[in-house]
């Protein structure tokens, strides 16, 4: 097993409400060269967890952080003019914080960060630090 010592927050920079899965962001990615969609886990609007990447495969979500960290990306982040906006459903918050939890257990001293820590982004559209103390 590889060393993880980040997990990676993200948003899927789409407007509140609107459907994507895992299917879209993969083909999204690929059409940007990539070889599979670039997160680990993707969080729909109904709160279901989906995986994207193998976690044993490096990710492609933060330019620079991939090599050791986890991706995770839950849909939404956008209000309806594409500003970055909290646009988490109950059920994604509810998610979100039981998957940062699991993921916080199985790469022991992993912290967690949003991705706007490390590139000129708004996502994930909260505040990381704040909503999970670090």
């Amino acid at each position: 097993m590889k060393q993880i010592d980040k997990i990676i927050l993200h948003c899927s920079a789409t407007p509140a409400g609107r459907n994507v899965t895992v299917s879209d962001i993969d083909r999204w990615h690929r059409q940007r060269g990539f070889a599979s969609i670039g997160y680990h886990y993707v969080i729909y609007l109904d709160g279901s967890v989906h995986p994207g990447r193998p976690e044993t495969q490096q990710g492609a979500h933060c330019k620079g952080q991939n090599a050791r960290s986890i991706g995770v990306c839950y849909i939404g982040g956008c209000d309806k003019d594409m500003k970055p906006a909290d646009t988490r459903t109950p059920e994604q918050r509810k998610a979100l914080t039981e998957l940062v939890s699991e993921l916080r257990k199985r790469y022991p001293g992993a912290t967690v960060h949003g991705h706007n820590e490390f590139a000129a982004k708004g996502c994930p559209s909260f505040n990381v630090a704040k909503e999970f103390g670090v």
